[in-house]
């Protein structure tokens, strides 16, 4: 390197081989060694030095390339500039420094008397920048999965993973890759690699799906009144989302047949009867489907006993206000018992006349 100083200088300056233009260690040459300048990627870098009375020539050199000999410039580089040069300073100025512009840079001066070297390395710090990732990801349950992210920057950044969302912390990583064997389908949503250095931190995101065959929801009996509206509904858990049939015993039934309606969304099949009939009472099944397998679950549909009993109850006390208003009557006619104070008829119905004709009644059901 100080070879090709030297070498650059006596182009330079035009200066023969006898004349004081000497290495870094010889005594006839002042030369001195500044401490390192760290840039980030992207800023200005500034380089100055002092120049003194009695400089002939003055420039600064960057790895044996001459950048400005005084006011003239050198570089083709457009992002090279001239700042100042006077008698006091010579600076000129890098723009949106990159990678490429680290190294060792030179003010080389030619005073009337001997030459002086200013040196200066330059650290170009680089941000992390995620190069390499993982795609989107579908896999069945019970895969092996592994997820890679690749970062570039200095100082080397470190990458890490986490789960996201749902966010999780008991599955994590800090190291590129990222191991989830025998993946469950509590382990699928968002993924997060992070590379960070003393510059920035990078972060990017993958979406792991888990598909996994259907579980439904255990089916019930479901009392309906005739005549009037009447629901079975079916929910099943799944990944893709499943698809719904419904079954009366073994005969297939769909929607607009015979007063019924089949509704579908997302995980759940709702059954409708508009007016239920004798004929609808039986067993119905929901079967749930996608391309990993099926579930399914019964449905009984039966006469609300609650309705029917209500109804009968309903009659019992029409027929025993009959009752009581005639059985009034006679008693107000000649020899009814009159209460001496109000004049009122006084009629006695036992309570246990009601509960008999009350359990006659239930037991015709």
């Amino acid at each position: 390197t100080n070879a090709c100083v030297v070498m650059s200088l006596r182009l330079l300056f035009l200066l023969p081989a006898g004349l004081p233009v000497r290495s870094q260690g010889e005594s006839q040459s002042d030369n001195k060694q500044m401490d390192n300048i760290t840039v980030r990627q992207g800023e200005t870098l500034f380089l100055s030095c002092s120049q003194g009375d009695f400089v002939t020539h003055t420039a600064w050199l960057n790895r044996s390339s001459i950048l400005y000999a005084g006011e003239d410039k050198w570089s083709v580089d457009p992002r090279v500039s001239l700042v100042t040069l006077n008698q006091d300073e010579f600076t000129i100025k890098i723009e949106d420094v990159d990678l490429a512009d680290e190294g060792q840079y030179i003010c080389a001066v030619q005073t009337s008397s001997r030459p002086r070297t200013t040196s200066v390395h330059i650290i170009v710090q680089v941000p992390p920048k995620i190069v390499n990732l993982s795609k989107d990801l579908v896999v069945n349950e019970g895969s092996n999965v592994t997820l890679m992210c690749l970062a570039n920057g200095k100082p080397e950044p470190a990458i890490g993973w986490r789960m996201l969302s749902p966010s999780d912390d008991s599955l994590s990583s800090d190291s590129e890759v990222l191991e989830i064997p025998f993946i469950s389908r509590y382990r699928a949503g968002v993924y997060e690699c992070t590379a960070s250095n003393d510059i920035a931190v990078d972060t990017q995101t993958v979406e792991l799906t888990v598909n996994y065959p259907p579980s439904v929801s255990d089916g019930r009996d479901v009392g309906v009144t005739l005549g009037q509206r009447g629901v079975l509904q079916c929910e099943a858990d799944a990944v893709p989302e499943a698809d719904f049939e419904w079954y009366r015993d073994d005969r297939r039934i769909f929607s607009d047949f015979d007063g019924i309606e089949i509704e579908d969304a997302g995980g759940f099949s709702k059954l409708t009867f508009f007016n239920v009939s004798e004929a609808d009472y039986g067993n119905y099944t929901c079967i749930a489907i996608n391309k990993l397998g099926s579930a399914n679950t019964m449905f009984c549909y039966i006469i609300s006993l609650l309705a029917e009993t209500a109804s009968i109850l309903e009659m019992t006390s029409s027929d025993l206000e009959q009752t009581a208003f005639e059985n009034n009557d006679m008693l107000e006619g000649p020899g009814a018992v009159q209460d001496g104070n109000s004049g009122t008829s006084t009629v006695f119905t036992p309570t246990c006349l009601l509960l008999i004709v009350l359990l006659q009644l239930l037991l015709k059901f």
